[in-house]
């Protein structure tokens, strides 16, 4: 577990899987990767962060409040060759249900879990990337002082086979 002054980042266990399914059933929530997911698609994904963490050290973190409610998720996963357009590599992502926006939730995990990738992991080139309208995203990218990458900008397609374009960061060398 990773603590922060507001929040606390677990690893994932099956309290996690229901808030997990209703945040991707979330219209508003997905609006950036084409709108919700369904219980297969969103059970997946749960299983790859749980993977991820057993096979690399890193996923995605399960955000809850001091209280204990699940806000939504920050971390760096990795990336193969096989699935995406940049070849192999690690990407810092967050998602978080709609409650939870606006709070500041989304900077403070994913600075902690990048705290936690390159200083306990030793992790040195880690990116981020966005649609060109995902703005609040955009606006994390910078509170965390990523750097831009356009050369890197991509187009993939979505699970639904339409076309995504991302807008590419990079975690500075020295991040802090």
């Amino acid at each position: 577990m990773i603590e922060t002054p507001r929040l606390r980042l677990h690893r994932w266990d099956d309290r996690h899987r229901a808030p997990f399914a209703a945040m991707h059933a979330d219209p508003e929530v997905m609006a950036d990767l084409g709108g919700p997911i369904g219980p297969p698609e969103s059970q997946a994904k749960f299983a790859r962060y749980v993977a991820a963490e057993r096979d690399h050290g890193v996923s995605r973190w399960a955000v809850e409040g001091r209280d204990g409610a699940f806000l939504g998720y920050a971390g760096v996963m990795p990336r193969s060759s096989n699935d995406h357009p940049l070849g192999a590599h690690f990407e810092v992502g967050w998602r978080f249900v709609r409650l939870a926006w606006g709070q500041g939730y989304a900077t403070e995990s994913a600075r902690a879990a990048l705290l936690h990738a390159v200083d306990r992991i030793g992790m040195r080139e880690i990116l981020s990337y966005a649609s060109p309208d995902n703005k609040r995203s955009q606006a994390v990218m910078a509170r965390l002082n990523l750097i831009r990458d356009p050369a890197r900008d991509f187009v993939t397609l979505t699970s639904r086979g339409e076309a995504w374009r991302g807008l590419v960061w990079v975690v500075p060398s020295r991040f802090s």
